[in-house]
């Protein structure tokens, strides 16, 4: 099989588990986490009254990615921007917004909300190993998403992809999207992941709390948790029984 083949292959597999990435990045995270909590002197921040600021940072690090996908789906029409894992979706080729600056902007997302937890582990090696694996793992998946958007669209994606870069931005580029910022989409799609985020920081500060005999949770974390688990019942409700979420093309 050619190269070309192969790499498109790759990336369709692994397009459709790209949702392992994470949990992988989440567990040998934790694990070194666990590690530097019990070894406290392997990093200069524990036990130090910065340790709370350090772990605010990894937060606002992974909020940013966040932020960055709500820019995204938010401002794009329904069809071409999610997280489908069964098949590629792109009823229209977006060029405005986010995807003005660069092609593949959930992905650039996506690494800073992962690259938040891997930070707050306290392992420089694994922030570096991180990056690079992600690196690696997703450049098959964008070589296999720009072979269907280039079978798909033809000439209007190859003018296009030859003037935005593939995961650095370029803001010499952007041009305003042809949608205003959906929040009924947003809060669709993204309420989920705002939550997990949210619960993984608690979990990690739960431990943290627990190996340092510690006897306060981090408040910021605490009532967060409890104000996304009230929210989220709510909108599952709203979803159910209602229209309020729905928007046409969205």
């Amino acid at each position: 099989m050619a190269l070309q083949e192969e790499f498109e292959k790759q990336g369709l597999w692994l397009f459709r588990y790209r949702g392992v990435l994470p949990v992988i990045i989440l567990v040998i995270g934790f694990l070194l986490f666990i590690q530097t909590e019990l070894n406290p002197d392997s990093f200069f921040i524990k036990n130090s009254p910065y340790e709370i600021y350090f772990e605010m940072l990894c937060l606002l690090i992974s909020l940013f990615g966040l932020f960055i996908r709500i820019c995204v789906i938010g401002f794009t029409p329904k069809n071409t921007s999610g997280r489908t894992v069964k098949n590629q979706v792109a009823d229209s080729l977006n060029t405005t917004g986010m995807y003005s600056l660069v092609r593949h902007p959930l992905y650039v997302g996506n690494y800073f909300m992962w690259l938040g937890p891997a930070i707050l582990s306290g392992n420089l090696w694994f922030v570096v190993a991180f990056t690079l694996f992600y690196w690696v793992y997703y450049e098959r998946i964008m070589y296999a998403e720009e072979q269907f958007l280039r079978n798909k669209f033809g000439k209007s994606y190859i003018d296009w992809s030859n003037k935005v870069p593939a995961f650095v931005p370029d803001f010499k580029n952007f041009i305003k999207a042809n949608l205003s910022l959906s929040w009924k989409k947003v809060v669709r799609k993204e309420i989920t992941g705002i939550f997990v985020l949210f619960a993984i920081f608690f979990v990690f500060d739960y431990v943290g709390v627990y190996l340092e005999n510690e006897k306060e949770l981090n408040p910021f974390l605490l009532y967060s948790m409890i104000f996304l688990l009230f929210a989220i019942a709510i909108i599952k409700v709203i979803k159910k029984y209602t229209n309020l979420l729905k928007q046409e093309n969205r």
